[in-house]
């Protein structure tokens, strides 16, 4: 039987993404990580790029430095490590969960009111210790957790509403927008809701490495420089002790860094060069390779990008290929 249906159209190679990171089992490639990515120099000019930069995406858990310098403006009381983690994608490891804990206590919010959706810690160890002792998912475990303490913590002090600290109308999800946009130097072009509920403002990758950019170089005792200063600070906070943004920001003092959902990447060095990138498909495996290959192309050589390129391709427990950078 002769099919009728109209043939599928070439894709035009124009706008396929290139390729930022390749499989390689056996030494043979057998997948491909596409994507966009951009390098400024320290003058925030672009230096070297890959794909579409300029066109927005949701940079995810890349905005937290933004939301959480907004929750400044608002006037909330958190400095070091719990400014840090107001700003974070934790672990879920002990010490995260009692920093979450200890910003509602301060503030007199019940943990009851968290709206993050109830979830296991994303480090595997404390997700296995913490199923052992026989917990299950909980709202406090989930990694945005810190952000939503954060939040409700400036909503308690500005006697805004509790129950609706989500809602893209809030008072605090307005000035979080404004902030963006300024920050981002571009208008948002599309709100959405992020994994934890919360609101989430579209910027481009250049706007994004500008903003990452814009918080390292920003003037001592700014609301931004807090931020940035917290998080290089604490980094452990930020992420995790298995996590590479921690790795990153511990060993390379001065450098900010912040990974998001979907394989979003944004880092500012302290003299002003910046990057992000986006992987296509969202592959957390091809994130290390790309962001270590990018870090070597800013002029960076040290161990900690070999610890954060490495992403092994296993057979039976052994090594036997890897995910690598593909520029």
């Amino acid at each position: 039987m002769t099919s009728t249906a109209a043939p599928i159209p070439a894709a035009d190679p124009a706008t396929v993404p290139p390729v930022l990171a390749e499989v390689v089992r056996s030494g043979f490639t057998e997948g491909r990580h596409r994507g966009a990515l951009v390098i400024l120099g320290a003058d925030g000019t672009v230096e070297f790029s890959l794909g579409d930069v300029t066109s927005q995406l949701f940079p995810r858990s890349s905005n937290k430095p933004m939301q959480a310098d907004a929750m400044l403006r608002a006037g909330l009381a958190l400095e070091g490590p719990l400014l840090a983690l107001a700003a974070a994608s934790h672990s879920g490891e002990t010490f995260h969960l009692a920093g979450v804990r200890q910003i509602l206590a301060d503030s007199g919010v019940p943990e009851s009111a968290l709206r993050t959706p109830p979830d296991l810690p994303l480090d595997r160890e404390a997700a296995d210790a913490w199923l052992r002792a026989g917990g299950g998912p909980q709202p406090v475990l989930m990694n945005c957790s810190g952000k939503h303490a954060a939040m409700l913590a400036v909503c308690t002090a500005n006697g805004w509403p509790l129950d609706s600290y989500l809602d893209p109308g809030h008072p605090l999800q307005r000035l979080v927008l404004d902030v963006v946009t300024e920050v981002g130097g571009e208008p948002v072009a599309h709100l959405g809701t992020d994994g934890c509920g919360a609101p989430l403002m579209s910027l481009s990758l250049t706007a994004l490495a500008g903003a990452f950019r814009s918080y390292v170089l920003a003037p001592q005792g700014s609301t931004a420089r807090k931020v940035a200063d917290a998080m290089r600070a604490h980094p452990e906070y930020v992420a995790g002790t298995r996590r590479h943004d921690t790795w990153l920001m511990r060993e390379l003092p001065g450098v900010l860094s912040k990974v998001g959902a979907e394989a979003v990447q944004a880092v500012a060095l302290p003299d002003g060069r910046a990057l992000a990138f986006k992987i296509e498909d969202g592959a957390t495996r091809a994130v290390g390779p790309v962001l270590a290959r990018a870090l070597e192309r800013l002029g960076l050589d040290d161990r900690v990008l070999r610890k954060i390129g490495d992403s092994p391709l296993l057979g039976a427990g052994v090594k036997v290929g890897e995910v690598r950078a593909a520029f």
